[in-house]
Formats: structure tokens, sequence, C-alpha cells
């Protein structure tokens, strides 16, 4: 059940957006019996609420269109069937990810360039969603509506009893954990039963310290995982180290309710945590930070990526209706508020930052522009990523690691060569 006071504020969010869109004309004359349904095909479970309220007040600004929301709760297989049975939703809401970059490379989505709402969106922003695909290779296939940000998360309560700073460079941030370990607080609360839960150490310190252009040059067969990811694989292992002894057995859900419940000083997850960290203990005292690749704080940027971006089907027999709900839905005070209900970031410019005190720490470098995107979006699906990074932690053998990395991805590329090959 969602709380009250996150009801009010969407109700206020909402009502401001209703008005705006009425007295630009957008909402039809009373007493029309012509109303359009859309299917509204809709990923995030903890945001049903959320949506419900958007699309209640859309749809007493607009009595011409009733929304229906679908929720699934694999989005990726969801979507995928439904376009094998050419029931391509009116709009979507998907993690802008690599298989979504695959998805708008198919031209599955409407090209949204000439909507006004695209002008109001921060550039480096929707430069993330490019970066993974688009139809011809130039058009807007989705919307940024929310953005997370991946950095360490830490106890407040306990850095101050330890006397305890922010660290601004590497050596600091292992100094930090040495600290901690030497004290009998655990540094970092590690969960190695879920392998994904390695990824945010390693796009946050392979993708700061990888070469400009590595993934293009990966491609073009001129560079390698065992060429350029030694330093960062041996970072990650570095903080892998000082978890706790039980980690193997641990999942992402537990190490939520154990970091909430003070069992650590810090946490390698981003931002999407806080809520179900929250949900554990609400009177946990979090902060963020960013990840200090180098020794040099002129290095440091944040990895972010598009938590929700929004599409439309390109074949929609209701581009029109569909196009007036994705401008309801980007309007500054929705996308601001459910920005705060989530604890994401708002991808429209000159928003107001985010009022949770959680994300202080990493909320300079988003609004100035010091982001990038998380690098295994890059990264095609058929690698097993996950399985091969939690097989990493738990052997300790880099060489391996980037040896299967590099294996994996150059039968990948001969398929892909051979399936272009047989198509010509």
């Amino acid at each position: 059940m969602k709380h009250p006071a996150t009801r009010r504020k969407f109700a206020a969010a909402s009502a401001a957006a209703l008005a705006a869109l009425t007295l630009s004309g957008c909402a039809p004359a009373s007493g029309s019996d012509d109303v359009v349904t859309l299917d509204f095909f809709q990923f995030k479970p903890e945001a049903v609420g959320n949506f419900e309220e958007i699309i209640a007040d859309f749809e007493a600004a607009n009595p011409d269109i009733d929304v229906v929301q679908n929720h699934v709760p694999d989005a990726d297989t969801a979507i995928r069937t439904l376009l094998v049975k050419n029931k391509t939703p009116d709009v979507l809401t998907l993690n802008a990810n690599g298989n979504y970059g695959l998805l708008a490379e198919a031209c599955v989505f409407a090209d949204l360039t000439d909507m006004p709402t695209t002008q109001t969106v921060i550039p480096a922003v929707q430069d993330i969603v490019q970066e993974l695909g688009s139809c011809n290779g130039s058009e807007i296939n989705a919307l940024p509506f929310a953005n997370n940000a991946s950095g360490i998360l830490y106890n407040k309560d306990l850095f101050e009893e330890y006397g305890a700073e922010v660290p601004g460079t590497w050596d600091e941030l292992i100094a930090l954990a040495d600290m901690f370990k030497a004290n009998g607080v655990t540094p970092f609360y590690t969960t190695l039963k879920d392998g994904w839960t390695v990824s945010p150490a390693f796009v946050n310190l392979a993708g700061a310290l990888q070469p400009d252009g590595f993934y293009d040059s990966l491609r073009q067969e001129e560079t390698s995982f065992s060429a350029e990811y030694p330093e960062a694989m041996e970072k990650v292992a570095k903080l892998f180290s000082y978890g706790q002894e039980n980690s193997p057995s641990r999942d992402y859900n537990a190490g939520n309710a154990a970091f909430a419940n003070g069992e650590s000083a810090m946490y390698l997850q981003g931002s999407y945590a806080i809520p179900p960290i929250r949900a554990a203990n609400p009177d946990v005292n979090i902060g963020t930070f960013p990840y200090p690749a180098t020794n040099n704080p002129q290095d440091t940027v944040v990895v972010s990526g598009v938590d929700v971006g929004i599409s439309i089907g390109r074949d929609t027999e209701h581009p029109e209706e569909a196009r007036r709900f994705v401008e309801f839905m980007m309007s500054p005070e929705i996308v601001q508020r459910y920005s705060e209900a989530q604890s994401t970031f708002s991808p429209i410019a000159d928003s107001p930052p985010n009022a949770d005190p959680a994300l202080e720490g990493l909320a300079p470098y988003f609004e100035s522009g010091r982001i990038i995107g998380f690098i295994d979006h890059q990264i095609p699906p058929s690698l097993p990523l996950p399985a091969y990074l939690q097989e990493f932690i738990l052997s300790g053998n880099t060489e391996s690691f980037l040896a299967k990395m590099d294996n994996e991805w150059d039968k990948i590329a001969e398929r892909t060569i051979t399936r272009e090959e047989a198509r010509s």
C-alpha cells in the first residue's frame, strides 16, 4: 500500500500537469462518445501504484482516452512474445539497456524526434539512450523518464561514529575499508548468491578506467578485455575482499536487509536499492558517493542509466493519443514527483535536485553531466556476464575471467558476421 504522503505528492503533481495540458487545449471537448483505449506496457512492479495515479489524472484531463496499464514481471521476455504475436503495445516503459537497443535498431518503436518534450531532456542523458541503438541510427526511439545512479551507499551513522569521511580517491577508499575492518565493522556487505550484484562495481570501475571508445574499438577487433580491463578487475576483486564471510549464500534481498540494519558501513549498490533498503528499515540513515576509481578526483564520474524509458509502438493505431499521453508523463511535475517517490533522478533539464538526502553525494555529478552509461549495456545478452563476474569473485582469477570475456565476445562477433553474410 502506498503511503498517503506519496499519494498527495502525486496528486499535486498530476493536478499541475493536468492543468497545464488543459490550458494548452489538449483536453477534448466534453461529451465525446469516442473513447480510444491505449495499451500501456509497464515493467516496474514497485511503480504500479505511481502509474495508476498518473493514468487517473491523465484520463480526467483526456476523457476521450482510456489507458490500460499492463504490468509484467519479466519485461524482456514479455515484450518479445508480444512482438512475435504482432501485438506491440501503444505506449511502453522499458529499462534502457542492451535489449532495448536491439529492439530500437529493429525499428520496433516510433520516432519521437519531433515531440516538444525532447527539447527538455538533459542532452547527456538522452545520449545514454542513443548510444544503445536506434532505428536508422538517428531516430529518438525512447525518452528518459527516470534515471538511476550507481555509486556506493554508506551508513551515515556508522561514518559519524568512527569519524570517517567520504573518500575522494581510490587510496582513501581502501584506507577507509581497512579502518572499518580493523574496528570489527564489515566494510562492504557483499551478495554473491546473485551473480548480477557484482555488476555495479564492475560497471563503475571498468567504465571509469577504460579508454574512450573502448567498445567501438572492441567491435573493430582493435583491442580486447585482456588488454584494457586488468586494473579494473583487480580493483573490483579488492573491494569484494572486504565482504563478510557468508557472502556466497547472501542474495540481493538479504543484502538490502543487512545494510538497512547496520551490518556494514558500505554497500556496493545503486540508487535503485534505496527504496527496498528503507522498506526493511525506514530509519536507516543512507548516504551516497561515487566510486573513486583513481587517485585523481577529476577522473571521478557517476554511472547513470535510464531506469525508465518511454516509447511508442511504431505501428500503433492511435499515434496522436499515444503522444498526448507521453507528453503528459514527461511534464516536469510528473517526472519530478516520480523521481522523489522512487529515489531516482529527473532527466529534465533545470529540474530542482531530488529532495532525497541519500542522493546528495551523487547529485552534483548528475547535474553537471559528469556521467557515463552502464557499460554492461554494450555487452550482448548472450554473453553471460553475471555468471562470469560471480565466478571471477569466487575464484579470484583475473586472467581466466578476461580470457573468457574475449573468447565469448569473439564467438558472438563471428555468429553476427555469419548471419550478415547469409543475408547478403
